[in-house]
């Protein structure tokens, strides 16, 4: 008779795992983190890990996930609320995964390097897929109500979450690279603010959005991610 896995038991187990390799990743940077640490911390087998994981990009993968879950939890009452305008919504969402990973900035700094490398392409690309299509739906209430308080003046508007998304993640992958570019002296801060603003343009003209009426990141958060005196070397 096959084994039944109580699916409880099976998902505390694995959290275990992802919540060692976040501390151990945070703490020691990917590279430097090996499969045996977790382990060890665990005090688990290898072969109790490969129950879980099929290897270590998989584990480096349920730890973004979490961290995608996380922040779409932080933005949830945003959505929930019916009296805030869509294009303070639309704020509110960035500015709260901008929180969120203000929050958890040395483990986004921990896996920066390393999720730009080719290695982890696969990783990348399943994350994208997932965030987008977490995000997609929360951009498409936020666009509809837009459009009902004529805010926003789009014409095929059942597509203009996926576009936003787009956008959206490529001002994600653009960030961590002027990121790269300011810790090694060659991106001057304004040139960050510049290439960040295009972004908000983009997404007023898209939205047909009255020009200047969104705003996603402010001064103080370009200062924290950007500002030289705060960057890890």
């Amino acid at each position: 008779m096959a084994r039944t896995v109580n699916a409880t038991v099976y998902a505390i187990r694995r959290d275990a795992f992802v919540d060692v390799a976040r501390r151990l990743i945070q703490t020691k940077g990917y590279e430097r983190t090996s499969i045996q640490d977790v382990l060890d911390a665990l005090d688990a087998s290898r072969g109790a890990f490969y129950h879980y994981f099929d290897s270590k990009g998989a584990l480096l993968e349920a730890v973004l996930d979490r961290m995608v879950d996380e922040a779409m939890a932080r933005i949830a009452p945003v959505m929930d609320d019916p009296d805030i305008p869509a294009p303070e919504k639309l704020r509110l969402v960035f500015s709260g995964i901008a929180a969120y990973k203000a929050d958890q900035r040395d483990l986004v700094l921990a896996i920066l390097g390393v999720w730009l490398s080719d290695d982890n392409a696969v990783v990348r690309e399943r994350l994208r897929r997932r965030q987008a299509a977490a995000l997609a739906a929360i951009l498409d209430r936020i666009v509809a109500q837009g459009i009902s308080e004529g805010a926003f003046h789009v014409d095929t508007p059942d597509h203009v979450g996926a576009v936003l998304v787009a956008l959206q993640q490529g001002a994600g992958e653009t960030a961590s690279r002027l990121y790269l570019g300011r810790r090694d002296g060659t991106v001057t801060f304004a040139e960050v603010v510049a290439t960040l603003d295009a972004y908000r343009v983009a997404f007023e003209r898209i939205l047909g959005a009255q020009p200047g009426s969104l705003s996603f990141v402010d001064e103080a958060t370009l200062h924290l991610w950007f500002d030289r005196t705060h960057i890890t070397t």
